[in-house]
């Protein structure tokens, strides 16, 4: 297969690009990305001379068909987005640009191109918040998206949807659970922990860190992306989580003992805008089609932590 994946220099995404190149060496992969500060092609120096790199923008349709069509693409997985709820608070445009006319773009390409198959990689974040005691959410419950780059998510996935339906595209979506692994960009919550934690400097913990969220590591949403490329249905919306929910104050509390450091370290700062309360996702759709989450929170984290431990020490 003919590969082009999108935002391939960012944290999911290089993580697939690794992982489909050592289990499909066969494979022909186009990776597109901005290299935006949230990316380091570095990460993809594993297989750099195995692949073809291009940098540049998804918004770009031009540059988009004429990768389709000079690799001859069937494929396009979708991993490039603007993804820190802070900073789409403070700047919604980027989040405009790339998840919605970025994607936009996308469906321009495959609407001339009809054989070329669009994988989107979502976020559960579109379902917006959810109390303490709803059920978790499905492929078919109402998109309440809570923050600006929810928001942009949601538009994102409409369109894509509004596609299939007019236009016929081949397209699936996949929407996942947080995220942590090695590779994630330095402003996401893992990352914030550990790197003040060595500096012993407080640590910042929206409210009182009651806010839960589910904690899937990144391979195993690779893992579950790939088996949506492979068995999947046109038109479908599956959905991944690790059914590991947890609060927040209780996985900063996880990243200090894999440190060895004091609880104490943790301060407790003014929440967020609109902070969302809690995140769920029923996965059956994913598991139906062979996969199951591998990496228990434990293992993932001592591995996460390690490979921060070791680039925050030698910067």
């Amino acid at each position: 297969m003919n590969l082009l994946i999108t935002g391939a220099a960012g944290f999911i995404g290089s993580h697939f690009a690794l992982r489909h190149r050592e289990q499909h060496p066969e494979d022909h992969v186009v990776v597109l990305d901005k290299l935006t500060y949230a990316a380091d092609k570095t990460f993809l120096d594993p297989v750099l001379e195995k692949i073809t790199f291009v940098e540049g923008d998804i918004a770009d349709s031009l540059l988009v068909a004429r990768l389709v069509e000079e690799h001859e693409i069937e494929a396009i997985i979708d991993f490039a987005a603007e993804t820190h709820v802070d900073n789409s608070i403070d700047d919604v445009a980027p989040f405009l640009h790339t998840n919605v006319l970025g994607v936009q773009s996308l469906i321009e390409v495959c609407k001339v191109h009809p054989q070329v198959l669009l994988l989107h990689v979502s976020t559960d974040e579109v379902y917006g918040g959810l109390s303490d005691d709803a059920s978790p959410c499905s492929p078919e419950s109402p998109l309440q998206p809570g923050n600006p780059y929810s928001a942009s998510k949601a538009a994102g996935d409409l369109l894509i949807l509004a596609a299939v339906h007019t236009y016929g595209i081949r397209a699936r979506i996949t929407r996942c659970t947080n995220n942590y692994g090695p590779h994630q960009a330095d402003e996401k919550f893992i990352p914030t922990v550990v790197r003040h934690a060595l500096k012993n400097q407080p640590i910042p913990v929206y409210g009182k860190g009651k806010q839960k969220r589910d904690w899937l590591y990144v391979t195993d949403h690779t893992d579950a992306t790939e088996a949506v490329l492979q068995k999947g249905k046109d038109g479908a919306i599956y959905l991944i989580s690790a059914d590991q929910e947890r609060e927040n104050i209780d996985t900063a509390k996880a990243v200090l003992q894999a440190l060895g450091k004091s609880h104490d370290l943790i301060s407790f700062v003014e929440d967020r805008l609109g902070h969302d309360w809690r995140y769920a996702l029923d996965s059956s759709s994913t598991k139906a089609l062979g996969w199951a989450p591998k990496v228990s929170f434990d293992e993932g984290l001592k591995k996460t932590v390690e490979w921060y431990r070791e680039k925050y020490t030698n910067m």
